[in-house]
């Protein structure tokens, strides 16, 4: 059934986590049992660019424990300095049959599935130990797939000790066997998102030793353009980059969030390692028309 976190007191959410539906390493199912374990109140399960570890985890959902079902989207951004740069929406909460949703996410899984055997193949023809046919095999039909399963395939070969390692080594974008990819412009993504009756937060927006960033100001432009909220506690954000963003947000009316952006084995922040307010959920909650929180 639907519910609506409305708890006082001392409540834990955790609204950014992934599974083997993309590039975590829990199944949706272990996802939420790691939430309960975590003694996590509510959970977001929020794959990239895929709705397909939603029914899994409703059907594993332990008692108590609410479940928000969403997607990571990977997005293309005017970066405020004259450039583009990667920008990561979550959206909450939305109609997982919306058509358009439904294209894009079809469209963004193939071209990482094309992108995947390419890079795969450069890397094999050099000598690593990574075959595309058997990756791809591994994963749901539905999944996205990524680097992030290369640099697995290579942990897995003993190639290199970490998918942290991988990045840096073998993946970056400077890489020889580095594939670009076609990313959803992010004003476009705020719309699907908003037309699916969901909700969008800025995932982890000025965590800049992970690249590029954008700019405040831009940050301001997709607030204006119906922008609900920005990801503020998140591992990868100083105590500058947290307190700038709780000032946007203030500025603009946007919810504050906070997440683990928990991966599983892949990363080492735990899950529930940042929290979102529960008044912060139950606004997400209320904005939504597209799907509803979810309670054993």
């Amino acid at each position: 059934m639907t519910c609506a976190i409305r708890h006082t007191g001392w409540v834990r959410i955790d609204l950014h986590c992934h599974s083997t539906a993309s590039d975590g390493t829990d199944s949706p199912a272990g996802l939420v049992a790691a939430a309960a374990r975590a003694g996590l109140a509510a959970v977001a399960i929020t794959d990239h660019d895929t709705t397909a570890g939603w029914a899994e985890a409703a059907a594993a959902l332990p008692p108590g424990l609410a479940l928000v079902r969403g997607a990571e989207l990977t997005c293309v951004s005017d970066d405020g300095r004259g450039g583009q740069c990667t920008v990561h929406l979550l959206a909450y909460l939305f109609d997982p049959e919306s058509e358009a949703m439904v294209a894009e996410h079809a469209r963004t899984r193939a071209e990482r599935r094309a992108r995947l055997r390419t890079m795969a193949g450069r890397m094999a023809a050099d000598g690593y130990p990574v075959d595309a046919d058997t990756l791809l095999g591994e994963l749901h039909p539905d999944a996205p797939a990524g680097r992030p399963h290369l640099a697995q395939a290579l942990v897995r070969a003993g190639v290199v000790g970490s998918v942290t390692e991988a990045f840096a080594t073998l993946l970056h974008g400077r890489s020889g066997y580095y594939v670009p990819s076609r990313k959803t412009p992010v004003l476009e993504a705020i719309g699907l998102v908003k037309a699916a009756g969901g909700v969008s937060v800025l995932a982890h927006g000025f965590a800049h030793r992970r690249g590029p960033t954008i700019s405040a100001e831009v940050v301001s432009e997709l607030a204006g353009a119906g922008l609900d909220g920005v990801e503020v506690d998140h591992p990868d954000h100083d105590d500058d980059a947290r307190a700038r963003l709780r000032a946007l947000a203030d500025r603009h009316g946007l919810l504050v969030t906070g997440s683990s952006d928990y991966h599983g084995t892949n990363k080492t922040t735990a899950i529930g390692a940042e929290t979102t307010a529960p008044e912060v959920l139950a606004a997400i909650g209320e904005r939504a028309t597209g799907a509803g929180i979810l309670v054993a």
